[in-house]
């Protein structure tokens, strides 16, 4: 598989990577040694860029793709996350992006991912109650110490991006970013474009409604995190649904499918983008690997760009986790 750069400082993975949260119960029941399987395909098919965290589990998933990588490492790109107070009792809604917090957990994820140094270390959300500049001296540290060889953000909004990348070079900006999800566009890639920064985006097929396959939220299981998705819910999730139907026709007429044809638009948006499609299976993961290989028609991006451009019905998260989202 093609190679692309993330940032400016050396930081090079396959075009596609993958999105390993899933393989945690996020989306209904794990299934470990399919996961490992997943793994080990991707490896075979070029996929290098594996992506965690230590909140998917939580630490359970580090802890899985430590075992698939073992006598592989050389072969990966390991990121993980930090960045949420597993300490609270909302995990989901409390940060700590303290520098002992961010040594603790490199420190700890390193153990869990059976390895001594960690490729990209990506800030999982902003910590409003830590200046950013303490957070990144900290990764910068670990950078030094050679427990981290690339620093990244998630979510970061523009003035934290300028602000961090200012004490120490990012690399990767981690966000959601995909056909019906487009609120990067107006200003944060411009910035991270002018700045050298990667974009890497996850659920780039929707968390899978782009597919086509997506169950209505009232038939998903009770541990799948898109029932607290209001783009799966009631009339939101009927409204969506043309969207779909206006993917699949352009995967038609290119003998592809819609999963396919909603990567490639991403993949097309630019060499400096790396998307992450999060699956514990290995028919999806070929899937998608095969849309590498489509080529869309100038003509095609713009009808899929206008696709995007529709009205969406209903916010990417339920109030609480927009909340953490730095924009």
């Amino acid at each position: 598989m093609q190679q692309r750069k993330l940032g400016s400082q050396g930081l090079t993975v396959s075009a596609l990577g993958l999105g390993c949260m899933g393989m945690a119960q996020v989306y209904g029941e794990s299934d470990d040694a399919e996961s490992i399987a997943t793994i080990h395909r991707a490896l075979e098919l070029g996929v290098n860029f594996f992506d965690t965290a230590e909140v998917y589990g939580p630490y359970t998933n580090e802890q899985l793709l430590g075992r698939a990588l073992k006598g592989k490492r050389q072969q990966a790109v390991i990121a993980t996350k930090f960045g949420f107070d597993l300490t609270s009792r909302d995990r989901l809604g409390a940060v700590n992006s303290r520098p002992e917090n961010v040594f603790k957990v490199a420190n700890e994820s390193l153990q869990r991912l059976g390895t001594d140094y960690i490729d990209l270390f990506y800030q999982h959300r902003v910590d409003p109650s830590v200046p950013i500049e303490e957070t990144v001296g900290a990764m910068a540290e670990l950078v030094k110490q050679g427990k981290v060889r690339y620093l990244g953000l998630s979510e970061a909004g523009v003035a934290n991006i300028r602000r961090a990348h200012a004490v120490h070079p990012i690399s990767a900006l981690q966000s959601e970013y995909s056909l019906w999800e487009r609120n990067l566009e107006p200003e944060i890639i411009p910035l991270i474009r002018e700045l050298g920064i990667g974009l890497v985006p996850y659920s780039p097929l929707g968390r899978g409604f782009l597919t086509g396959t997506a169950p209505r939220l009232d038939s998903t299981l009770e541990g799948d995190f898109r029932r607290r998705d209001p783009r799966f819910q009631g009339e939101n999730y009927d409204r969506n649904l043309h969207l779909v139907e206006e993917v699949k026709a352009v995967a038609k007429k290119k003998g592809a499918t819609a999963a396919q044809i909603a990567l490639a638009w991403v993949l097309q948006k630019g060499d400096d983008i790396v998307p992450i499609p999060g699956t514990k299976r290995r028919k999806y993961l070929e899937e998608n690997v095969a849309a590498v290989g489509v080529t869309l028609t100038p003509e095609e991006m713009r009808q899929l760009d206008s696709i995007g451009r529709e009205q969406v019905s209903g916010p990417r998260y339920g109030e609480e986790l927009m909340k953490l989202v730095d924009r």
